[in-house]
């Protein structure tokens, strides 16, 4: 809840934040298409408001004193809050409802993006906004109806239900595996090997599935996302362990060959998640049953 008496003028804010950027008056007028006049009373009357000087004049500009500093970092994010929550209420207009999706980025752009138009047929007038989160967030901070999750099924607050387990292949550029003429799996332990970040046992965990026993399964260079480590493998830089649903384009065009029928189940799994903090929308639930499908396999 918040107290009306403590909420100042949203022109006084924007003056304030404009002024604070510029560390002048006259530059803040121009930009807002004001008077210096005007940019002074809104200033001072924020000052009466809040009862502290937040400029200090010093040699003929004004810079913000320390209580002015500490306004500026919460005025800066409430302004951009603001902004954002009217822009997402903007894009309302014309649609039957708007979901807000937080995904992986390489599940998101490699298999939900690819298979999001079947949904779309499915629920014409329907936006569905996607941005990029990799760790768990607190769904009452952050303004998303649901979101995709890899690993254990644990969120706190969240409802989880299953999409897929994951299953990691052994990749490689085709003609960099020509060369090298693997024969075996033990093959591969004197060559580059290429790891996703937070799985840095992957190459231990195959190689152990396979009754290889190598130190070589930790050297390497590591990338932050599976996206990477695909596009890295596609360019010849060494080998990588992906899951297989995400490069199926790249296995169809021939860019990545399995270089051994011998995938891994790994302990992560894909799960989507809405808080359990609210109910669920109709628009809500007919995305969940349709991903849900789509992941098992059905039409979508």
């Amino acid at each position: 809840m918040f107290r009306r008496g403590f909420l100042p003028p949203i022109g006084s804010l924007v003056a304030f934040e404009c002024a604070a950027r510029h560390e002048s008056f006259s530059r803040a007028a121009e930009e807002l298409h004001l008077t210096q006049g005007a940019i002074s009373r809104q200033i001072r009357a924020l000052e009466e408001i809040v009862g502290v000087a937040l400029f200090e004049r010093v040699r003929q500009r004004v810079v913000l004193s320390e209580a002015g500093r500490a306004y500026l970092a919460d005025v800066r994010r409430s302004l951009g809050e603001l902004g954002d929550a009217t822009h997402r209420v903007m894009g309302f207009a014309g649609t039957r409802g708007v979901l807000e999706l937080a995904v992986l980025p390489t599940f998101g752009a490699r298999w939900l993006v690819p298979r999001l138009a079947r949904f779309l047929v499915l629920n014409p007038e329907v936006t569905v906004n996607l941005a990029a989160r990799i760790e768990p967030f607190d769904f009452a901070a952050d303004p998303f109806d649901a979101a995709i999750h890899v690993g254990q099924p644990v969120w706190a607050g969240g409802v989880l239900e299953h999409l897929m387990d994951e299953e990691v292949v052994p990749v490689a550029r085709p003609d960099w595996l020509a060369a090298r003429g693997l024969a075996t799996p033990a093959d591969l332990a004197g060559l580059p090997l290429l790891h996703q970040s937070t799985r840095p046992s992957a190459w231990a965990d195959w190689f152990a599935s396979v009754g290889v026993a190598t130190d070589a399964a930790w050297r390497g260079p590591r990338f932050d996302q599976f996206s990477m480590v695909a596009e890295a493998a596609a360019c010849g830089l060494g080998a990588a362990l992906v899951p297989r649903f995400l490069i199926e384009e790249e296995l169809a065009s021939g860019r990545l060959a399995i270089l051994f029928p011998v995938p891994l189940a790994t302990r992560s799994a894909y799960y989507v998640v809405h808080p359990a903090s609210k109910g669920r929308s109709a628009l809500l639930r007919a995305f969940e049953e349709w991903i849900v499908a789509a992941a098992k396999g059905g039409a979508g």
